[in-house]
């Protein structure tokens, strides 16, 4: 069954920085669209950033553009979240996700298109 494991979260001071890391156990993470979603304290999940099976194609929400950036080493079967310029409102557990690509370098930003999921990371901002 494939896994998915985050790492690096942590408590940050606002202004600071933090990378995430999510490994993949599946043998075909090079044909899987990743996303990055989080669930701050009583909300919804929401979306972050998505990168396609090349990461050649990334797309992120209006609220952390320009802040996150997502990458990807298919060598290493890992997806990163690079979050700089981080505030209390990025307070959230964050999930990695991976979706099965076919024929396609395609991204998803909607967490039902994704149907394997990590544990989560917790990113505590402070203020």
């Amino acid at each position: 069954q494939v896994q998915l494991v985050e790492s690096g979260g942590g408590l940050v001071r606002a202004g600071g920085s933090l990378t995430l890391s999510c490994v993949a156990s599946a043998r075909t993470f090079s044909s899987q669209a990743m996303g990055w979603f989080r669930r701050a304290p009583g909300k919804e999940r929401e979306f972050v950033a998505t990168i396609s099976p090349s990461g050649g194609r990334t797309y992120y929400a209006d609220s952390v553009k320009g802040r996150f950036t997502i990458s990807r080493d298919n060598a290493k079967n890992t997806v990163y979240l690079q979050m700089s310029a981080l505030e209390p409102e990025d307070t959230a557990i964050y999930t990695c996700a991976a979706r099965q690509t076919v024929y396609s370098d395609g991204y998803y930003y909607n967490s039902r298109d994704y149907g394997i999921w990590g544990q989560g990371t917790q990113v505590i901002v402070s203020s």
